[in-house]
């Protein structure tokens, strides 16, 4: 297939903003790992062209662990993407991640338990490095972006994967804590699938709520509310971000990762 566009975005229904997101055409593709999640939107955004998916489909049908993850990957590799900016919703694991920020995640432990998260699955045995897991050009990019737009923001941290979709126990929480600092459904195995097809990923992690570590256990209302409340960072932020990505990839080893995997 001829090549689309070459930044693709993985988000939720409130990321596409038909104010700032020109519509050119929709794509309905297949993948050898089934159907992705959505159609894709091809379109120009901050004066790029952009791919756009709705990772839980439309209508938000696709609980976290039912996900298509290496169909929607595929998908976006399929026409020409090379750089995957994903916004997402996250609780906070430490007092300082607070609510209404944004964390530009550069570590994860992954939680998860049974989802599919390898296109390598034999005959061909492939290593990919996960030591670095995040597009460094990617994250220093927003980075800049938020700090320039006074976006309360975090520029590293430890995102734990959990399978979902329940949410966390207290003891759990606890235990997560030690070693993240925040908790999400969807960054695993979304991140390392990018990295086995070259593609550069960065997460853009809206903190929701506090995990039930703290005095009050989250809830889908408030999560939704705070969302809803972040939106406008995070357009802002991506909009003013997409110029700035350069069009060829030199800086980063994403583009290499699999040079060092045995492929």
């Amino acid at each position: 297939m001829k090549a689309k566009a070459k930044i693709g975005i993985i988000g939720g229904t409130g990321v596409y903003d038909p104010k700032m997101f020109k519509l050119k055409e929709t794509l309905t593709l297949s993948t050898p790992y089934g159907a992705p999640s959505d159609d894709i939107q091809i379109g120009d955004m901050g004066g790029e062209r952009i791919a756009f998916m709705q990772r839980h489909g439309p209508g938000h049908i696709y609980p976290p662990h039912m996900v298509n993850y290496r169909a929607n990957i595929w998908a976006m590799k399929q026409i020409g993407v090379d750089r995957i900016i994903s916004p997402c919703a996250v609780g906070s694991l430490q007092e300082e991640f607070e609510p209404g920020q944004i964390a530009i995640v550069d570590q994860f432990i992954d939680f998860t338990k049974s989802r599919p998260y390898t296109f390598y699955d034999g005959p061909k045995t492939v290593h990919i490095s996960a030591a670095d897991p995040i597009c460094g050009e990617l994250r220093n990019i927003f980075i800049k972006e938020a700090k320039r737009n006074k976006i309360p923001y975090h520029p590293v941290g430890t995102y734990v994967c959990v399978e979902g979709p329940r949410f966390s126990t207290r003891a759990e929480s606890q235990m997560f804590r030690a070693f993240a600092d925040v908790i999400g459904m969807t960054l695993c195995p979304e991140a390392q699938l990018a990295r086995e097809l070259e593609i550069c990923y960065v997460s853009l992690a809206m903190v929701t709520d506090y995990d039930v570590w703290a005095e009050h256990p989250v809830d889908v209302d408030t999560i939704l509310r705070t969302m809803s409340e972040n939106l406008e960072k995070i357009r802002t932020l991506i909009v003013t971000a997409l110029p700035k990505i350069p069009k060829d990839r030199k800086v980063c080893e994403c583009c290499q990762a699999l040079k060092s995997a045995g492929a």
